[in-house]
């Protein structure tokens, strides 16, 4: 199968949706190449005392709302398409959710789980002192993303501090909370995505109580979901991870269980769990049986949430979809083919822009808590993290009907329609 570029589909999406509402040229002009990409050496020191040279990057997509935004990832093959395609999705996110900041994302080409964690520091301060002249609570914040996390953020913010002689907790989000980290970030994604489901269901008149849920992607998004969607009354029933999952059609009770297996097995699959106990005896009971990861995207579900990858849904498999609800938890999971085909069929698709986009909301109220020396309480998060989520649900669900268009659709003319009134 031929593979899907994920900026050319960024961009199909932006061309689309410019059609749709005679975007200005020169504003389209802007959001179809990021402002700037910044490349650089970053060569270390290794315990062993050789000196080796790294690759670090940094994507700045569109500042008109604000400060870029968006995460760093080290990883081994890094793909510079695929960088400039999550940094337009952050710009999109951003605009529809109303939050003043662009779209970023950079990262470094290593696989950290090859260093110790003294050569991770060392790189990390490096990078951090190779970003110092464009990043900054004012210019470009950003966020953990793939193998990075809260420590990494402090490092950054810390080395950051020193280059600059400031006091910024604001340069970076996703920190310890004891370092100017926001409560409730962790749940943010999850708990974003679940506000957004309950928001478009209402609009159809649906009520989530009972309906099934299949999760492809069972990481801190996807856990996190399935404990919000869990607490509306939907029904877990398959999970996967990237080795394989598990699907008990008569639902998944404890999902605390299955982490814990997880942790022990290093997978989801086999791990049919009764109260604590978690073995293969337990399969006949439950009705369940392992399946491929792939599987989980055609199961006569009600919901189903591709939370893993991208271009997990295409042409070769959209029509096998029985879902009549998509949630797009991953960024970019479903191919613009895949998305005609679903259009076709009536499955409703809440797209990733609007889905996921309770992560960066989080982070901006992180951004607005070290900016105004206040720490908010995880209650006044989440309520912050509703309003927001069900204001830009509510938004995106009224120009689909009223243009009689695609969920997707609606959220890019939402996000243009934003970013052309904040250009004038």
């Amino acid at each position: 199968m031929k593979s899907v570029n994920p900026w050319e589909e960024a961009r199909m999406r932006l061309e689309s949706a410019a059609k749709q509402m005679d975007l200005n040229a020169l504003l389209h002009a802007r959001l179809a190449e990021p402002d700037r990409v910044i490349e650089m050496s970053l060569p270390i020191t290794m315990d062993d005392g050789r000196v080796k040279t790294f690759h670090g990057f940094r994507v700045q997509h569109n500042n008109i709302l604000g400060p870029y935004k968006g995460g760093l990832r080290y990883h081994p093959r890094v793909d510079m398409d695929e960088a400039k395609a999550l940094a337009f999705w952050m710009t999109m996110k951003c605009a529809i959710v109303d939050i003043p900041f662009g779209g970023g994302k950079g990262g470094i080409s290593v696989n950290p789980k090859e260093l110790s964690e003294a050569e991770l520091e060392r790189l990390t301060r490096e990078f951090a002192r190779k970003l110092a002249p464009v990043i900054g609570p004012d210019k470009d914040v950003p966020a953990p993303d793939v193998n990075t996390n809260a420590k990494i953020m402090d490092w950054i913010r810390d080395e950051y501090e020193t280059v600059t002689h400031t006091t910024a907790p604001a340069v970076v989000t996703g920190k310890p909370v004891e370092r100017g980290g926001s409560l409730g970030r962790t749940e943010a994604t999850g708990a974003g995505g679940a506000i957004a489901l309950q928001s478009i269901l209402k609009t159809l008149g649906r009520d989530p109580k009972g309906m099934t849920v299949a999760i492809q992607g069972f990481g801190n998004v996807g856990s996190h979901l399935a404990r919000f969607l869990q607490k509306m009354g939907c029904v877990i029933v398959a999970l996967s991870d990237s080795k394989g999952g598990l699907y008990i059609p008569r639902g998944i009770a404890d999902l605390d269980a299955i982490e814990r297996c997880k942790e022990q097995s290093g997978r989801i699959a086999g791990c049919y769990c009764v109260g604590s106990v978690c073995d293969l005896s337990n399969m006949e009971s439950l009705g369940g049986k392992d399946i491929q990861p792939e599987d989980v995207l055609t199961l006569p579900v009600d919901i189903l949430v591709p939370a893993a990858l991208e271009n997990a849904i295409t042409k070769e498999n959209a029509s096998k979809i029985q879902a009549s609800i998509v949630l797009e938890m991953a960024n970019g999971p479903t191919t613009s083919e895949a998305d005609e085909i679903l259009a076709e069929k009536g499955t409703i698709v809440i797209p990733d822009v609007l889905a996921n986009s309770g992560g960066v909301a989080v982070s901006y109220f992180e951004w607005v808590q070290n900016r105004r020396d206040e720490p908010w309480t995880e209650e006044t998060v989440f309520k912050a993290l509703e309003e927001k989520m069900q204001l830009a649900a509510s938004k995106v669900a009224e120009v689909a009907q009223a243009r009689k268009c695609t969920l997707r659709e609606a959220a890019y003319l939402v996000a243009l329609e934003k970013l052309s009134i904040s250009s004038r």
